[in-house]
C-alpha cells in the first residue's frame, strides 16, 4: 500500500514472529530456553544497525521478536538475525508482524476519548 512519506508511522512495527529459528552455537540459547525470553539485538538487512529486542520462544521453536524502538519497512519473506555481542546467533525468516505505529496511534486517540453513548452501549461480558 501506499503512504505519504518515507517516514510515515506505518512503515514502523516493533513486533514480529519468525518460523523456526536456526540457532549456529547452541539450539536454541540455554537463557532462552530457561527463562523463556532473551535480551539480545537483531537486523534484517545486511548493512543496518543493530537494534536492541527480546526474544520469546514459543512451543514450535519460532519467536516473538519485541524491538525495543520500531524499525522501519520490516517485510515477511525476510530474515531476522539475531546477535549478542559481536556473536551471531541464529536466523528465523519472518512471518508475521504486529500492528504498525501508525494502527497503534489511530488505537490510541480513539481509546482516549470514548463518548458516553459508546461507553453506555458496551454491554457487559457475560
Amino acid at each position: 500500500f501506499k503512504v505519504p512519506s518515507r517516514d510515515h508511522p506505518a512503515l514502523y512495527r516493533d513486533l514480529l514472529r519468525t518460523n523456526r529459528v536456526h540457532w549456529i552455537a547452541e539450539e536454541p540459547p540455554a537463557e532462552l530456553v530457561r527463562e523463556k525470553m532473551m535480551e539480545c539485538h537483531f537486523r534484517f538487512r545486511h548493512q543496518m544497525a543493530l537494534v536492541p529486542c527480546v526474544l520469546t520462544l514459543n512451543q514450535d521453536g519460532s519467536v516473538w521478536v519485541t524491538l525495543v524502538k520500531p524499525a522501519r519497512a520490516i517485510t515477511p519473506g525476510q530474515f531476522a538475525v539475531f546477535y549478542k555481542g559481536d556473536e551471531c546467533l541464529g536466523s528465523g525468516k519472518i512471518l508475521r508482524m504486529g500492528p504498525s505505529v501508525f494502527t497503534l496511534q489511530q488505537g490510541k486517540s480513539r481509546e482516549e476519548s470514548p463518548k458516553k453513548e459508546e461507553i453506555d452501549k458496551i454491554e457487559p461480558a457475560t
